[in-house]
């Protein structure tokens, strides 16, 4: 795994607001919506949030399939890849990952086990299928960096109901929350912020 964020896979994967916020012209011919297209993103981070919850892993896996998932969905359409799939196995990837691995088996019963529905019913076969096409869509660059350390979770688990970790690097993140605890608790830290020679505006947006 690469240790320095700025010559990482990661880095050099940003993107800006503008091309975060493109509905796929597939999913435009359903008649998807940016603001569809942001709820089922946030629906699909809860979903997985939910999984993880009952199959017992590290919230780093959690943030690590929220990624992907969102990363996923700036280069292929939900009509092609159902959020309901991408969801689960972006986690089941996510495990593999982040060395905590979790069967594929144990994913498929806590699917049936939360979900009657059979639209989110799915078996191992089309996970391992669908991981294929996820690994494809990342261009199998798989390495994400986190702003958890030394911070507050709860904050930073919030950052990921949107699409902050494609587009800020983790130290803008943690920044933009500490920024956030300030302005909650009153404090004047701005000077402490001048001393960083980080750009503010960065920081302020994701507040």
């Amino acid at each position: 795994m690469a240790t320095d964020f700025w010559t990482s896979t990661h880095y050099k994967q940003l993107l800006d607001q503008e091309e975060v916020d493109v509905v796929h012209s597939l999913d435009k011919e359903r008649g998807i919506t940016l603001e569809d297209f942001k709820l089922i993103k946030l629906h699909m981070t809860n979903y997985i949030a939910r999984l993880a919850q009952n199959v017992k892993v590290r919230q780093r896996v959690v943030a690590t399939a929220v990624t992907y998932m969102r990363r996923a969905y700036t280069r292929r359409s939900m009509t092609e890849y159902d959020p309901r799939l991408v969801a689960p196995t972006c986690l089941y990837l996510a495990s593999k990952a982040e060395e905590s691995t979790v069967q594929a088996r144990l994913l498929v019963f806590y699917i049936k086990k939360l979900h009657s529905d059979e639209k989110y019913r799915y078996e191992i076969k089309e996970i391992l299928e669908m991981e294929m096409k996820i690994l494809e869509a990342l261009n199998y660059y798989l390495v994400v960096f986190h702003p958890y350390r030394g911070l507050s979770q709860g904050l930073i688990n919030d950052s990921y109901r949107m699409d902050l970790i494609l587009i800020y690097p983790p130290h803008l993140i943690a920044l933009a929350c500490i920024y956030v605890v300030c302005m909650l608790k009153d404090k004047d830290n701005t000077a402490w912020f001048e001393q960083l020679r980080v750009d503010m505006n960065s920081v302020r947006i994701q507040s």
